[in-house]
This record gives structure tokens, sequence and C-alpha cells, in this order.
């Protein structure tokens, strides 16, 4: 055999192992009813953070009054941000009033909504690089 297709093929399985993909389990506490679903984005840069249209993946599960776990498979190594809604009418969207500020409860990893906003990406971010679980708490 030939010694270039021989690191070829060791290059070939190598390089898929650099690809892990993790799980993300998700505790969201404080939810206060079993109305709707509790859905959750997860983005990967301040670009993309709070875009409805550039999520990088989304999860969403009926609410449990108390703690309702959302899952989120196949994540690569990487930073992280994850805004959560509950989404008491069940209508697929979170629900603001004229001025854009959240109708429904409202939730981030790490952060906290603040008095003029949102936090930033970096405020919420953090690392994945295995499979990880993390409480993210309605206050």
């Amino acid at each position: 055999m030939n010694l270039n297709y021989v690191f070829m093929i060791i290059a070939m399985l190598t390089t898929g192992a650099s690809f892990a993909q993790h799980t993300l389990r998700m505790e969201i506490t404080g939810v206060e009813s079993t109305k709707g679903e509790v859905s959750a984005a997860l983005y990967t840069d301040q670009h993309s953070f709070l875009k409805f249209d550039k999520v990088f993946k989304a999860v969403s599960a009926k609410a449990v009054k108390g703690v309702t776990t959302l899952v989120v498979n196949d994540i690569p190594d990487g930073t992280y941000a994850v805004a959560v809604f509950h989404d008491k009418n069940g209508n697929g969207k979170l629900d603001t009033n004229m001025l854009g500020i959240p109708k429904e409860p409202v939730a981030f990893s790490k952060a906290k909504m603040k008095t003029f906003g949102p936090p930033k990406f970096k405020e919420c971010a953090f690392e994945i690089k295995e499979d990880m679980e993390i409480s993210i708490p309605f206050d």
C-alpha cells in the first residue's frame, strides 16, 4: 500500500474525531404554569444573538409548572448563549408590547434582563466542550 494512502486514511479518521457533538440539557426553573410551551434558542455569536432568523438550534417543550427540561443535541465544541421564553398562549412567538418589551417570561444563560433591554451575548456566553447541564431561572 502506498504511504500517501496510509496518511490520507489516518487524516480522515482523526479529522472526524475533532468534530465531537455534545448534548445540552437545560433545566428551566420558575415556570409559572402548564399553559403553552417553553422555548429555547441557542446562539453562536454576538451578531446572531436574539435574532429569530439567526438561531443556531431551537427546542420547545410543553410547559411543566416549576421545572421544564429542554434538550439540544448535536452541538459542536464552541461558545454559545441561550435565550428562553415561556410562550404562555401557545402562539409560537414571544409577545411584546408596543415598545418591544416582552409580555411573556424570558430568561438567559448566565445573565438577566436589564432595565433597558436584554443582556449582551458575552454576558450570557458559556463554553461547550462536553455534554453538559445548566439551570436557567425565570425570575
